[in-house]
């Protein structure tokens, strides 16, 4: 008899992390990398906190030991890994939803624009959560980190949902992950879907980038 694989659905605890005030204009989602934590990546986003952004850092819902043999070693935080993908893909999408629900239980949605931006393996959480969620998000900012090759943008509703999200490509010219033949794939995946969007290059390698961040809230 061969082993056989089941699912099911349990409850667990999550946490995401704000910072900001309790009457904003704008609200942004900001997606850690790899081996991250939410705390320490808003730190990094604390430029954009002016008076006027709600910032709202959801973590991964997998952590882990980084690095060895240290005696205190750093955890991290990952969206997904290649072992049971999908299932892991549609956990952090309905994870999102329900961040989003719980911030605007808070906030007026009415009164705000919704900001996602995704650092590194955050991009893909990001651009799967804005084609697949169910939650309206109006500017997509996917910072040193690709477009998922895998996402199916033949259909309408997914290609809709990413037209209407205003959408920025940000990379450093020294990006050693984004080089200019993944850059290549994803701006043609994106035009053969007239799926706009706007390029954002800097000098430097994958790392945020606080004047570009700063130009990023300005428009």
């Amino acid at each position: 008899m061969s082993v056989q694989e089941h699912h099911l659905t349990v409850a667990r605890s999550a946490r995401y992390f704000t910072l900001g005030g309790t009457e904003p204009r704008e609200v942004w989602f900001a997606c850690h990398g790899y081996g991250q934590l939410a705390a320490r990546f808003l730190e990094k986003l604390r430029v954009l906190d002016d008076g006027r952004r709600h910032l709202v850092a959801p973590e991964g819902l997998s952590r882990f030991y980084v690095g060895e043999g240290a005696t205190e070693r750093r955890v991290g935080a990952s969206w997904m890994t290649r072992e049971d993908r999908l299932a892991e893909i549609e956990d952090y999408v309905r994870y999102l939803d329900a961040v989003y629900d719980d911030v605007f239980g808070r906030l007026d949605r009415a009164r705000v624009t919704v900001h996602a931006l995704g650092f590194s393996q955050g991009a893909a959480t990001v651009s799967r959560w804005t084609a697949m969620g169910t939650s309206r998000i109006d500017r997509v900012i996917l910072w040193g980190g690709e477009f998922p090759p895998d996402l199916d943008l033949t259909g309408a509703h997914v290609a809709g949902r990413l037209r209407a999200a205003r959408l920025t490509l940000v990379y450093g010219r020294s990006d050693e992950y984004i080089t200019a033949k993944v850059l290549a794939g994803v701006t043609e995946r994106l035009g053969a879907r007239d799926i706009p969007y706007r390029e954002m290059p800097f000098a430097g390698g994958h790392e945020l980038n606080e004047a570009v961040l700063k130009e990023l809230a300005e428009g």
